[in-house]
């Protein structure tokens, strides 16, 4: 029997409004699910704003804990984790952010959000196998070393730097990646290639992939099975297709209305190729 790589147990984060007040927000209603080690997947949160899904991923991240409810990982409480256990889960559960501005310190290179990890994780013994190891994970995620490295966050694109945030996800050989709307900041004509990036994650490193987000198009085409978040609780789940196919609650009928692309059997992406072969940036 397949142990559990993640396992959420009727999760639910509760905020309250003020010290002089009973009145609170549920932002999140006794959410479950279950992912497993050796079967990898890509699975996609879709929600709008308010609906609870970045309160799961701070969840799984460790930025806040559940009121009731728990989160394991490997069958331990997350919330329980201390020192190697607690550093190892860190190093195994990344993150990929909305915004890849952000992310950067603009006062320093690339090479230094690089090299931070690799220092923080002990992953090299020298000066030349960290840099193997960082042009290794650019390559991963299409990027040429000589075109990023040395160079200041201001002298990169939107998603140059998106990906530079995969790479370093990946540098740390994760089990698990949150990806918290990693496209939604960019340009349309690069989301293909951040989105390309975390398939190939998925694929050739088999790390399973928590995808989040409002945009069903990008759901429909990297996950492959969608849960539904409507006020913090889920109203629709299952194969992504047959959600977003035959939606069953009339909040996902509307999620999918606003599909800009009428023709799901057109890969999305299809129609922006040859703008991103003219601009590999």
């Amino acid at each position: 029997m397949s142990e559990n790589l993640l396992e959420i147990r009727r999760a639910s984060k509760v905020y309250q409004r003020g010290l002089l007040t009973s009145k609170a927000t549920i932002a999140l209603k006794e959410f479950s699910l279950v992912l497993k080690q050796d079967e990898p997947t890509i699975l996609t949160i879709a929600g709008e704003s308010g609906s609870g899904k970045t309160t799961l991923a701070m969840m799984l991240l460790g930025f806040t804990t559940a009121t009731t409810g728990e989160v394991l990982y490997k069958g331990k409480n997350i919330a329980g984790l201390v020192g190697k256990e607690r550093m190892a889960y860190r190093r195994e559960v990344q993150a990929v952010f909305q915004d890849p501005f952000a992310v950067f310190n603009p006062f320093y290179k690339v090479d230094h959000l690089l090299t931070v990890p690799i220092r923080q994780f002990k992953l090299a013994r020298t000066k030349a196998e960290a840099t193997s190891k960082m042009e290794e994970a650019l390559n991963s995620v299409g990027l040429r070393p000589e075109d990023v490295l040395g160079r200041f966050p201001h002298q990169l694109s939107g998603g140059q730097r998106q990906r530079i945030n995969v790479a370093r996800a990946l540098l740390l050989k994760p089990r698990l990646l949150i990806a918290d709307e990693p496209v939604s900041m960019v340009d349309a004509s690069l989301r293909a290639n951040i989105l390309e990036s975390l398939r190939n994650l998925h694929r050739d490193h088999g790390v399973s992939i928590i995808y989040i987000t409002h945009d069903l198009t990008t759901a429909y085409h990297v996950a492959d099975n969608i849960i539904v978040l409507y006020k913090g609780e889920v109203v629709e789940k299952g194969d992504v297709e047959s959600v977003i196919r035959n939606p069953q609650h009339r909040y996902t009928q509307l999620l999918v209305d606003s599909i800009p692309w009428p023709n799901l059997d057109q890969r999305w992406g299809h129609s922006i190729r040859t703008s991103e072969t003219t601009n590999p940036r």
